[in-house]
């Protein structure tokens, strides 16, 4: 059983460099044409799955359906961005520094959003429900950069990899019943895919 969580396409605050968080903001003209080449990827490698999925927030709903051209998928909670309170749609300079991106403690807790512990408990709780509904099935679930980057390192605490994946990057996890593995990280964007990053 394969999970596939996607990064949403570009949107107009990751253009403005704002935190998004819960709150939205559409996908540019820049992030449609992603997700069309996510489209263009999936043709091309002759990749299919038997159950999408999406967050609640419209600029993965947007993603989802450019990139696979599906109308029936699911939508949940679970897998939205981290809440940053106060902090939704202010500059991304306001962010703490740390040491791997999105990892920011209980910072925000602070300020009415969630604390790191509550974020990792809400993703990973939210994929293995839904794997779980669906045995020895692939699943595409599109998501957010700081979700990927949690669920990543919640399920693999030993992965190097510190930085965001860019807009429409896919990480590929197996689940064999009880533990999520990561596989690999692919690019649609350049075609490429990465074992260690």
């Amino acid at each position: 059983m394969k999970l596939y969580l996607m990064r949403h396409g570009e949107t107009l605050f990751n253009t403005q460099k704002r935190v998004q968080g819960w709150c939205d903001s559409p996908l540019t003209e820049k992030g449609q044409d992603q997700a069309r080449q996510v489209r263009a990827y999936f043709e091309k490698h002759d990749m299919t799955f038997d159950q999408y999925y999406c967050t609640t927030i419209e600029r993965t709903s947007d993603t989802i359906e450019l990139a696979t051209g599906q109308t029936d998928y699911q939508r949940v909670k679970g897998l939205k961005e981290m809440h940053f309170g106060i902090f939704e749609g202010q500059p991304e300079y306001l962010h703490p520094k740390t040491s791997v991106a999105g990892h920011f403690g209980d910072h925000y807790a602070q300020f009415g959003g969630e604390s790191q512990d509550q974020f990792v408990e809400r993703v990973v709780a939210s994929a293995k429900e839904i794997v779980e509904r669906h045995p020895e099935q692939s699943i595409l679930a599109v998501s957010h950069a700081g979700a990927l980057m949690t669920f990543l390192h919640a399920v693999d605490p030993e992965c190097a990899f510190q930085s965001c994946p860019g807009n429409c990057a896919i990480l590929v996890f197996d689940y064999d019943g009880s533990n999520f593995h990561f596989v690999k990280l692919i690019d649609p964007l350049t075609d490429q895919e990465f074992v260690e990053f």
